[in-house]
């Protein structure tokens, strides 16, 4: 089985995946745009093979370059995690008539808009919407749709140029803010709690689930620099409350066409118990979710999601015994890292059920909060009872302490 993996190294999650592909027997072949010096040694020596190319951004140079070499390589998959190369993975999978997501379906995990109606066109509950690429065009669909909106890029990852608006003139400052794009979705602001739904599929079917609650929604965290976000996976996702966001999501993938792999969405439950499908994504969740997911059910799901797109097999039985919290700890002051506080009292205190405590190095530049979610450090607990784990959540809060002054 010879797989060839776009992008193997970055993010680092993606290392894991390099791993697990080699693991369950695969000469994989990497594929990026950096020299292969440059990759870390524990991704070098798990690839059979590597390509680099000018840039993975550049779709369709990139796309003619990797068909042209994978003809010599002659690989049986193509598989790509990152979101900003799934198309392209999934072109290069059409031109080498190789099994797995085509073009369109991939398109439907990208583009918002086009995501959106397919999923309505399911009969499944979404936030109103619209495309735009005008200013005037954002006032008419926020009048009708209704403050407030929420705009975002058509084919963003995670939160980043994420907004609320609240009324018209907030919208005129986040127009200005994201006209570096195109196009931007704006949508319908749902009010309630925010959940994932995660899954790895073999031919569209769900053989691994997993639910998991952001604390606050990850919008709210990109607006308040002192708030360190947080995020639960959840011991049994099969609990009454959950369900319709699981149903709600099976039938999700099966409107875009889910094949096999990773696949990642967001959903909100109203506080009058509606679900509202929020967005997809057609690769691993990202922000130790999937080291989380892993934590809380004793099982490699890299190596897990490698045996699925090799071998269409799921080998793994999850015990589902932890819930497991991961917080993101955000830097107080600008600049670089000059003293962090509580990380032995955080072992201290909370023995084996504290499974990472980590901190940037002391001298380190802090990291944009409005970018990166992983922030300045982050800590990964896990405890059977739920109010267990939040509570040691917010224990962490309060005692990791993290300072950064400008040099």
């Amino acid at each position: 089985m010879k797989v060839l993996f776009i992008s193997p190294h970055f993010p680092t999650q993606m290392q894991g995946f390099t791993r697990g592909l080699a693991e369950v027997g695969a000469q994989v072949c990497g594929v990026s745009d950096v020299p292969p010096g440059q990759l870390p040694a524990h991704v070098r020596e798990h690839l059979h093979d590597y390509l680099q190319v000018p840039s993975l951004l550049d779709e369709d140079d990139a796309t003619r370059r990797i068909t042209e070499a994978a003809r010599r390589i002659a690989p049986d998959r193509v598989e790509c995690l990152w979101e900003p190369c799934v198309v392209l993975a999934a072109r290069v999978r059409q031109q080498l008539g190789l099994p797995g997501m085509g073009p369109r379906a991939a398109i439907g995990f990208r583009d918002k808009p086009i995501m959106k109606q397919r999923v309505l066109a399911a009969g499944l509950r979404v936030p109103r919407f619209s495309r735009i690429r005008t200013h005037a065009e954002a006032y008419a669909a926020a009048e009708e749709i209704g403050y407030p909106v929420c705009v975002k890029p058509i084919d963003g990852a995670g939160s980043t140029d994420t907004h609320r608006v609240a009324d018209a003139c907030e919208l005129r400052a986040v127009l200005a803010a994201v006209d570096h794009h195109a196009e931007v979705a704006l949508e319908e602001f749902i009010e309630g709690e925010e959940f994932t739904y995660d899954t790895i599929c073999i031919a569209g079917e769900p053989v691994f689930e997993s639910v998991a609650q952001y604390h606050p929604r990850p919008l709210e965290s990109r607006r308040f620099s002192w708030i360190s976000p947080a995020q639960v996976v959840i011991r049994d996702p099969y609990q009454p409350a959950l369900m319709p966001g699981i149903e709600l999501g099976r039938r999700v993938l099966r409107a875009l066409g889910m094949t096999t792999g990773f696949s990642h969405m967001e959903w909100f439950k109203r506080p009058d118990g509606e679900v509202v499908f929020g967005e997809i994504a057609a690769r691993s969740p990202g922000g130790k979710l999937v080291d989380q997911m892993c934590h809380a059910n004793e099982v490699d799901l890299y190596r897990e999601w490698a045996r699925a797109v090799c071998w269409h097999s799921f080998a793994a039985t999850p015990q589902r015994r932890y819930h497991v919290g991961a917080l993101f700890k955000r830097a107080e002051g600008e600049g670089r890292i000059v003293r962090v506080d509580g990380l032995d009292e955080l072992r201290a205190r909370l023995g084996p059920a504290l499974l990472e405590a980590e901190a940037l190095p002391i001298g380190e530049p802090r990291h944009d909060w409005r970018v990166s979610r992983r922030s300045d450090g982050h800590v990964l607990v896990r405890d059977p009872d739920h109010e267990t784990c939040m509570a040691m959540l917010r224990f962490a809060i309060k005692t990791l302490r993290i300072h950064a002054c400008p040099s």
